[in-house]
Order: structure tokens, then C-alpha cells, then sequence
């Protein structure tokens, strides 16, 4: 007697396409339809990356996106009916609910780029666009280190000083897509500069605030007539940056160690003010923190213990980022499955 042996099928049935738009380079990544109760094993199925060449224009870009997603799709037999939906992270600012990028500072020519619609007339799949620190709290919420928490803010501490916040289980946009930019909170009346503010929270914490602060340090050393091995010349100030500072922190630089002790302590003052305001149950880190916690956590600990109210502080963690160096691919597979 012959017996029937029924093959399943192997190919899947439901996909998700992520577009990470970046002022230097641009991803489109291909994920599976579903988020993975546990483990990220083959979650992402294929990834295309090619510079931006912003200086071209939202054209030339746009161009190379449509066709990254066409070769992504039809390599892996993908199309409109087995496709979840499109999911763009891109620099604000931004309408996420029209689908607009409004000029960011490093997507030069992109005025009120109607990006969704391009999108969604091009390959008739839904498309989402969330900024990148929105798209990267979403990342961590359903994939990375706020997994299972209802409240959660996401720091980007990179270039930049920006949040994601998830509250009541949801995305909160705010009134026009500005909620979150904690990097322009002044936390003193002077000091380095970010977010176009002398003192505020992006400029002590963030790679160019950190760099500011170590040249402040370093220029005090030169002018009293120490030369600091992290920097002996005057002509060499443009080396300094946060890797290199944490690199020589590491090594036991003691100057270096006291920038980043100044950086963990104006760390500590914002996240306080975060805790005390929105209640968190989770902070998360990113970039810049995830790389040097040891060099900042004990400074950021002294200050929430003596400026965030107890009883906000004692049911808040304090994480760095889970994802590393992929969370722009699953940020932006984040926002193709929606809120």
C-alpha cells in the first residue's frame, strides 16, 4: 500500500520589511511576520545597507530604498499578500501620522517628504514611520530589554540625547511628535552645548557632549601647565571623543575617569527628573551607556538615591540596551507591526 507523505511547506507565510533611514547609511531588512515569544534565533531573514549620500537628495535616497525593497522581496518570494507591513525609523522631525518627514538635520533637501505614501503606492502593503528614538523604544519593548513591562522610557545617549516612551502599554507620540526630546531639559545655566542649549541634558550626555567635557578638563590641565597623558597638546583636542575618553578610563586615566564621572552625574540629574515625572518602571540605555555602564552607573546611582522620590526610584531599573548594534534593523521591524 502506497502512503501519502504530505511535505510542509517551508516557505513563510507572513513577512515584515523594515526600513532604517540614517543620515549616513540606509537598511531595508526582511523579518518574520511574528514577534517571537522567546529567543530572536532567525528572526531576521535578509538585510540590504547602502549609504544615504543625503548631499543627493530625498530623490536619489527614496530611489535606492524602493529598490533595496524590491530585491529583498523578490529573493525571498515576498509580496503585498503574505506581508505584514512596511515599518520606517527615520530621524525626526516628523508626522507619523501622515506619513511626513519634515527636514531632519541630516537628510539634506527632505521638506515635508510624504514618505508612507510613496511607499504604500509603490507596493500597496501598509507603512508606519516612527522616528528613531520611538522606533528603537518599540525595538526594546517588544524584542530587546523592556520585554513584558507596561512603562518604559528608551535613551538613545549616542550623538544624540533623545527618548522613546512606552506608557500604559502604548507608544506616546505627544501632541505633534515631540514627546521625548529630553535632551533639551537645561540642567545647569552653562555647560557644554546639545540640542542647541549651553547645559542642557543632551550636552552633558551624549558623544559630542562628552567630547566638550573633556576638552573643558583637558584646556584647564594645559592652561596651569599640566599636559594630561589623554591629551598633551593643544593641537590634539579634536581627538577627543567618548570612545576615546572611556578607552583611556578603562586604562586608568583618572582625568579621563573624572569626565565620565561628570557625564554619570548629570546623567543621574536627568533621570531623576524622568522617574519623578513619568514613573517608570524601566529605563533603558543605549549606545553610549551600553558601552561604558561601569564608568557611569556609580555616579548615576549616588545622584537618583539623593534627588528622585523614593518611592519611584525603588521600582525603577536601570538597563542598558539589549539589541546593540542591530536595534536600528529591529526598530524598524518594530513599527511594521504597529503599537
Amino acid at each position: 500500500m502506497i502512503q501519502l507523505v504530505r511535505i510542509r511547506s517551508t516557505i513563510m507565510k507572513n513577512y515584515a520589511i523594515g526600513v532604517d533611514i540614517g543620515g549616513t547609511k540606509c537598511s531595508v531588512v526582511l523579518g518574520k511576520g511574528r514577534i517571537p515569544d522567546s529567543g530572536l534565533e532567525d528572526f531576521i531573514l535578509d538585510k540590504i545597507c547602502f549609504p544615504t549620500e543625503a548631499a543627493k537628495g530625498p530623490e536619489y535616497t527614496i530611489s535606492n530604498i524602493i529598490d533595496a525593497v524590491y530585491k529583498v522581496m523578490q529573493k525571498n518570494h515576498v509580496d503585498a499578500k503574505n506581508t505584514v507591513g512596511i515599518g520606517i525609523s527615520c530621524g525626526g522631525p516628523l508626522d507619523h501620522k501622515k506619513g511626513v518627514v519634515m527636514n531632519p538635520p541630516n537628510l539634506y533637501g527632505w521638506n515635508d517628504i510624504p514618505i508612507v505614501q510613496l511607499m504604500e503606492q509603490e507596493f500597496h502593503i501598509e507603512t508606519l514611520i516612527q522616528n528613531d528614538a520611538n522606533a528603537c523604544a518599540l525595538a526594546e519593548w517588544k524584542f530587546g530589554a523592556g520585554k513584558g513591562y507596561k512603562n518604559l522610557v528608551f535613551l538613545t545617549f549616542g550623538t544624540g540625547m533623545g527618548a522613546g516612551l512606552i506608557l500604559d502599554g502604548r507608544l506616546y507620540n505627544g501632541t505633534n511628535d515631540m514627546a521625548g526630546e529630553v535632551g533639551h531639559i537645561r540642567l545647569e545655566k552653562e555647560g557644554p552645548v546639545g540640542f542647541g542649549k549651553s547645559g542642557s541634558f543632551e550636552g552633558f550626555c551624549s558623544g559630542g557632549g562628552i567630547a566638550q567635557i573633556a576638552k573643558a578638563k583637558v584646556i584647564e590641565k594645559l592652561q596651569i601647565g599640566v599636559k594630561p597623558a589623554l591629551c598633551p597638546e593643544l593641537g590634539t583636542l579634536d581627538n577627543l571623543s567618548a570612545k576615546t575618553v572611556a578607552l583611556a578610563a578603562d586604562q586608568g586615566d583618572e582625568l579621563a575617569q573624572s569626565i565620565y564621572k561628570t557625564s554619570g552625574f548629570y546623567l543621574g540629574m536627568g533621570l531623576s527628573i524622568i522617574i519623578d515625572i513619568l514613573n517608570p518602571e524601566i529605563i533603558i540605555l543605549g549606545s553610549i551607556y551600553e558601552r561604558s555602564e561601569h564608568l557611569l552607573l556609580p555616579s548615576v546611582k549616588k545622584v537618583i538615591e539623593k534627588e528622585a522620590l523614593k518611592a519611584s526610584r525603588d521600582v525603577c531599573k536601570i538597563v542598558p540596551a539589549k539589541l546593540g548594534e542591530q536595534i536600528g534593523d529591529y526598530a524598524a521591524l518594530s513599527v511594521a507591526f504597529g503599537k
